[in-house]
């Protein structure tokens, strides 16, 4: 049987908000599994919902750029926040993100391609800007959207300079109509997105692995009600429709009148714009999600430098 840690009760608690007993007996009955004993939790009721890990920040900065119908996103990573004020490293930044727009969004692509008015590649000239800053440093991840006519709508949130920040998100919108205001409709929803996180596209895109979890934990829920089998399939239909509605981007309600889906929003912007338009991507990147940070006591670490 696994060892349960404390650390691994303080993770599962971070998770779940379920109390530490409870989190220690979901571990238990689970072999030390975290992500088996959230499911435990949640059937048992000691557990609203599944909370991601690892989405403690680091540092660094999120970059956007467009040209024509395309657009890009990119993330680049130091160890503190300082770097991020820094204009090398914002340039750095815009230029890998201006690579990403040539280049695609293949990391070694990206690597090995030759940085915007210097004599070095990307990798190279990131190199040279740890050893000139004194930071370590990293070009994480790129992603690009394109449409055939329409626009690729960007957004930045926490911006600290153009096309820089802490979020950057892009929504792709397919259409005819008039582009300067199919680009505000895009803008628009990608404000939603930064906001409200999607994690798919519509109910189609929806990963397999993941509603069938969801399913499972939500039939045992039901189940728990005693009420008969017919009653609990609708119950959790109709759990699932919600667990749509807080994950698929479409059927979610826009942040900004709380009231309309953003499927509806997408339907009416035809009227706006002059032709129909259909969304057919986005891409939302958030500073250091996913990372894990150490942590660490600064007093500790002084004193052991100290030799004490």
């Amino acid at each position: 049987m696994a060892e349960i840690t404390a650390s691994l009760v303080k993770e599962l608690r971070e998770k779940t908000g379920a109390g530490m007993m409870d989190c220690k007996k979901a571990l238990g009955e689970t072999a030390g599994d975290v992500e088996a004993a959230i499911d435990w939790l949640r059937k048992k009721g000691l557990a609203a919902a599944a909370k991601k890990a690892g989405r403690v920040a680091a540092e660094g900065l999120v970059g956007v750029a467009a040209a024509g119908t395309t657009a890009v996103v990119v993330e680049i990573n130091a160890e503190t926040d300082f770097v991020a004020r820094n204009e090398q490293f914002q340039g750095f930044v815009a230029g890998v993100a201006q690579v990403a727009l040539a280049k695609g969004e293949d990391a070694e692509a990206i690597k090995a391609a030759a940085f915007p008015g210097a004599d070095k590649t990307v990798a190279e000239q990131l190199t040279a800007l740890i050893a000139t800053i004194g930071e370590n440093m990293n070009f994480r991840r790129a992603k690009m959207l394109s449409v055939s006519a329409g626009v690729v709508a960007s957004y930045m949130h926490s911006s600290i300079a153009p096309g820089l920040g802490k979020i950057g998100v892009l929504v792709a919108l397919e259409s005819t109509g008039d582009v300067a205001k199919l680009a505000e409709v895009g803008k628009q929803i990608a404000m939603h997105v930064a906001a409200a996180n999607p994690l798919f596209l519509d109910p189609s895109a929806v990963d397999t692995a993941a509603l069938d979890r969801e399913r499972a934990v939500l039939t045992e829920q039901a189940a728990a009600s005693g009420k008969p089998a017919a009653v609990i399939e609708k119950m959790v239909e109709g759990r699932i429709r919600k667990y749509y509605e807080e994950v698929c981007l479409t059927e979610q309600l826009f942040v900004i009148d709380q009231e309309t889906k953003i499927a509806k929003v997408v339907e009416n912007a035809a009227k706006t714009v002059g032709a129909p338009v259909k969304l057919t991507g986005f891409a939302r990147f958030a500073l250091g999600e996913g990372i894990e940070k150490e942590d660490k006591d600064f007093a500790a670490e002084v004193a052991a430098q100290l030799g004490k």
